[in-house]
């Protein structure tokens, strides 16, 4: 059986962080899907991790010489987006090629069993070079900047050769034929305007009254946006996750909320996170200069426009007022007066980073608030959690 590994190694998943630290870089969602989920469709196969001999190696993490058996493996860089070129070009390889880049990065290898040389080693045969742009996802912010594309492509693969449900006739639309409505989903009383880009409405989402929806923007399966919300592409609300108030161009990867009034732009937002009502973020400085991120690599640049980058599992105050590149850790607990500082450390408690989220009590909250969805927090969870607290500042 033919199979996708992912691997992580020459992707730098510490530039990723808070993001990579409870999460394979092939998990980040950008667009309507994760890239593992691009990649799986796109080529037809499911996928595992390559062991990368860390605490982040799970049930699906193999070693490649234990796991190729008699087919064909293709090992792909976990932060690359698939292409239906890249995809083809992929498919087309012979045993023991790769593709490259025109710079000479290798994205994409085909192996099978002869090519194993051992656990940590493969032989390498002729390098194809790739000549179409090759998208990865380097550092969190390229994550909503690459997501007005990335929702196109996923728009265009998901909806072809398929109908979309019925749009009620209580909603103003603008350019119909780029609205997808998914079964089971609930748009009423709302405004839609997908001339500037298509608007896909997942499984038993629902759109409520009065809600003003400009694309390109995606909605995952059981999402909600609440009464009178605006929102400005390119934007995505993943899997279970609630919005409201005002957001433009901001990924929430799944089961988060930003419920309430408040402004949430050029940013992203992990897994269960919670926003308190008010909680607004600055994506634009008073000077309009470039804006500086905290990385591992120290401050870097992100643009003129990046709001908030903010780990799974973290929480705002109410009216909590967010920095421009803010960058909030796992476990967070966000609250105080005033701007928060551009850096908050994981499981913090306040946004000095001076107090530490009590380990035991940082997982009864998270599991409290998987409760509130139906869910519980996973010994692999709780696994991870663990790592970061003791070993992550």
């Amino acid at each position: 059986m033919n199979k996708i590994i992912f691997t992580e190694e020459f992707c730098q998943p510490e530039n990723l962080h808070p993001f990579t630290l409870t999460r394979q870089i092939q998990d980040i969602r950008v667009g309507i899907l994760t890239i593992r989920e691009k990649w799986e469709q796109m080529m037809g196969m499911i996928s595992y991790d390559k062991k990368e001999d860390d605490y982040k190696d799970l049930e699906r993490s193999v070693n490649i010489d234990e796991a190729i058996g008699e087919g064909v493996c293709f090992m792909i860089h976990g932060n690359v987006l698939p292409t239906p070129k890249l995809v083809k070009a992929i498919l087309r390889l012979k045993n023991s090629e790769f593709i490259t880049t025109p710079g000479g990065n290798s994205i994409a290898f085909r192996i099978t069993r002869d090519d194993i040389i051992d656990t940590y080693r493969i032989k390498a045969g002729k390098a194809v070079v790739f000549s179409q742009e090759v998208k990865t996802i380097q550092f969190p912010w390229d994550i909503f900047q690459l997501n007005d594309c990335a929702i196109r492509q996923d728009y265009e693969w998901l909806t072809a050769g398929k109908k979309s449900q019925p749009v009620s006739k209580t909603n103003k639309i603008v350019k119909p034929s780029q609205v997808f409505v998914e079964k089971g989903a609930k748009v009423e009383h709302s405004i839609i305007n997908a001339s500037t880009g298509p608007v896909y409405i997942g499984k038993d989402a629902e759109v409520m009254e009065g809600c003003i929806i400009r694309g390109p923007f995606a909605m995952g399966e059981g999402a909600c946006l609440k009464m009178g919300a605006k929102v400005y592409g390119a934007t995505t609300l993943g899997p279970r996750c609630v919005a409201g108030g005002e957001i433009k161009n901001s990924v929430l990867f799944g089961f988060s909320n930003k419920a309430h009034d408040g402004y949430l732009g050029d940013s992203v937002v992990g897994e269960w996170c919670n926003m308190g009502a008010g909680t607004t973020n600055s994506n634009l400085k008073n000077n309009a200069s470039d804006v500086k991120v905290w990385t591992s690599k120290g401050e870097m640049n992100a643009g003129t426009k990046c709001g908030v980058m903010m780990g799974d599992y973290s929480r705002t105050a109410v009216n909590t007022a967010i920095n421009t590149g803010t960058l909030i850790g796992v476990s967070c607990n966000v609250f105080g007066a005033g701007l928060t500082p551009k850096y908050i450390p994981n499981f913090s408690w306040g946004s000095d980073g001076v107090n530490r989220y009590e380990l035991d009590k940082a997982l009864k909250d998270i599991d409290d608030w998987k409760k509130l969805k139906g869910q519980l927090l996973k010994d692999d969870e709780k696994s991870i959690l663990k790592y970061v607290f003791e070993h992550v500042n």
